[in-house]
């Protein structure tokens, strides 16, 4: 394990004040783990924005399963991008709505496409491209 180092931080207190009822809701049992999260977050997004190799993303859709031939078009372009889909998951929300959650690993700009053309699809009511990395850079 890497040393840790103690370091000061300087703010306003009605932004601490807010801060702290922010990782109380979390469940954090310090700052310093709530901070530390937040600057791993910052170096995942920087390590997307300078990627050079594989990145590797969460998609997640939300949609009315009832919607005419949309399961079927989300099922035909996970087949059409079946090198990029490494998992998916589907779950029933309720007895309309689904939630479907694929795993992708690719070239940064790919993975932005496909998660734009899966969100931009009609009858996706909600769909976010949530970036991770294999932390292989963070410590």
């Amino acid at each position: 394990m890497a040393r840790v180092v103690r370091f000061g931080i300087s703010m306003d207190q009605e932004l601490l004040v807010r801060f702290d009822r922010r990782i109380a809701r979390k469940g954090y049992d310090n700052r310093s783990e709530a901070i530390r999260d937040l600057v791993r977050a910052d170096l995942v997004a920087e390590e997307w924005e300078q990627a050079e190799g594989e990145v590797v993303a969460i998609i997640s859709l939300v949609y009315d399963h009832h919607l005419r031939h949309l399961a079927r078009r989300l099922t035909g372009f996970q087949h059409t991008h079946y090198q990029t889909i490494l998992s998916s998951l589907h779950v029933h929300l309720d007895e309309n709505n689904c939630l479907e959650v694929l795993v992708v690993r690719g070239l940064e700009p790919d993975i932005r496409v496909l998660a734009e053309r899966l969100i931009a699809t009609k009858g996706i009511k909600h769909g976010r491209l949530t970036l991770t990395t294999t932390g292989k850079r963070l410590s």
